[in-house]
């Protein structure tokens, strides 16, 4: 159904169902579950996205579980519709916690490796670019600085994988 709407018009009106969302999660309080990936091209880079709502940041790619939805193809499913590109590689980072509008989250971390160039959906995601992890992109928010954080660790071989 959303696809029934012009992008421009979906677009649009993101913020305006972004801000409900909020105002609803922080009086209901639900406990939040979802995904994020990280994505690096063949040379390394990382991926990293704009959205049409919420804070005007970079962030990781990823976005919210379905009832019942498997963590893994969640994440595969929220990269495709919103970058137009299949990971044939996945592999789980950490499980980490978090407050977002003050509700519990549970954020399912993945990395994966893609020579495909990302299709932004121009709907949530506005703009998606590959950049050097030792050259990121300001601003960028806190929670995707904890999750490249944990990313740079399990591949250094610095961390053991736990839940953070």
């Amino acid at each position: 159904m959303v696809h029934l709407l012009p992008a421009a018009m979906h677009r649009a009106l993101m913020p305006v169902a972004h801000r409900v969302r909020r105002a609803w999660r922080k009086l209901r309080k639900p406990s939040l579950t979802g995904v994020s990936v990280v994505i690096a091209d063949l040379d390394g880079r990382v991926l990293l996205v704009r959205h049409s709502y919420g804070p005007k940041v970079w962030a990781l790619p990823g976005g919210g579980l379905n009832s019942g939805e498997d963590p893994e193809a969640g994440a595969r499913r929220e990269v495709s519709e919103e970058l137009g590109m299949e990971l044939s590689k996945i592999r789980p980072i950490a499980v980490m916690k978090a407050r977002l509008s003050g509700c519990e989250h549970t954020a399912h971390l993945f990395a994966a490796i893609c020579d495909a160039h990302p299709r932004p959906d121009r709907r949530e995601v506005i703009e998606a670019r590959f950049f050097p992890l030792h050259s990121l992109p300001e601003p960028m928010g806190e929670e995707t600085k904890r999750r490249i954080a944990a990313y740079r660790a399990r591949d250094t071989g610095s961390s053991t994988g736990a839940t953070h």
